[in-house]
């Protein structure tokens, strides 16, 4: 069978969803694999949210391993965030290890991982933006968009590596974001730039500016099935990761990331 490790810190009931739609996926069969164990940077008690998606695990009979980052070595956080950083997931990797997991999803978890736990798993994360995109959080994503007068964006899951969202893309889909059902709302935005900047423009309507909502509507509505076509293509053999590298089913290295966008929109 195989398998897979589920990182999270469980912050808000969005992680619960996450949990909840790829186990889902897995009980169906849609994904041939099984999530081996679940890893909580929370401890019980820390918070509502992380304890019902460890309570979900431990009722799914899938293994549950906690250990608090808030409480870890607070001093030593404080002294020197990278040495604190190495401790925290030494411990993590000690804790984990006697999971098989062919790779590790990071599902809403809030803390940067050490070196060491990218160079002895293979890890993947979800980014709010197509492979050669901007970087940045989600917001500041599609304000680039926006600033560039992007004709298209997407989102992807990459490979994580000790550069923070550096890591090269292994999945992906694409959608666009100019044409019929975008011009008025590109016509709107192009408005309000000829009245004020862009900084005046992100200050005043923040994330309720109609264009900016809407990008990040249709990529909200994109994760969900990126996240499971991902773990399905990993499981089917479809594709695989190998020391940070990306192979098709018949073990050629692939030149790029593994375009996913014709299964996301179905």
């Amino acid at each position: 069978m195989w398998t897979f490790g589920w990182w999270t810190t469980g912050r808000d009931q969005a992680a619960i969803d996450l949990f909840e739609t790829v186990h889902n996926a897995t009980n169906n069969e849609i994904i041939p694999g099984e999530i081996s164990y679940l890893f909580s940077s929370r401890e019980p008690g820390e918070s509502k949210f992380s304890d019902r998606l460890v309570k979900r695990a431990e009722d799914y009979g899938i293994p549950v391993v906690s250990l608090s980052a808030v409480h870890f070595r607070p001093d030593l956080r404080k002294q020197d965030r990278e040495a604190w950083r190495q401790a925290y997931h030494k411990e993590v990797l000690a804790k984990v290890k006697g999971f098989p997991a062919r790779v590790v999803i990071l599902a809403g978890y809030m803390w940067v991982v050490s070196p060491e736990v990218c160079q002895k798993l293979s890890i993947i994360n979800l980014h709010p933006a197509a492979p050669g995109g901007p970087a940045g959080t989600w917001q500041e994503v599609i304000w680039q968009l926006l600033d560039q007068k992007a004709d298209k964006t997407g989102v992807m899951m990459h490979l994580v590596t000790p550069e923070l969202d550096k890591g090269p893309a292994v999945t992906y889909c694409s959608f666009s974001i100019q044409g019929d059902a975008w011009n008025s709302l590109w016509k709107e935005f192009e408005h309000e730039l000829q009245r004020s900047s862009l900084e005046e423009i992100k200050v005043s309507f923040r994330e309720s500016q109609p264009l900016f909502a809407k990008i990040r509507n249709e990529g909200v509505k994109r994760e969900l099935p990126l996240i499971v076509q991902t773990i399905k293509s990993l499981a089917a053999g479809e594709i695989s990761i190998k020391d940070s590298q990306l192979y098709d089913r018949t073990g050629s290295k692939l030149s790029g990331p593994y375009n996913l966008s014709d299964a996301v929109e179905k």
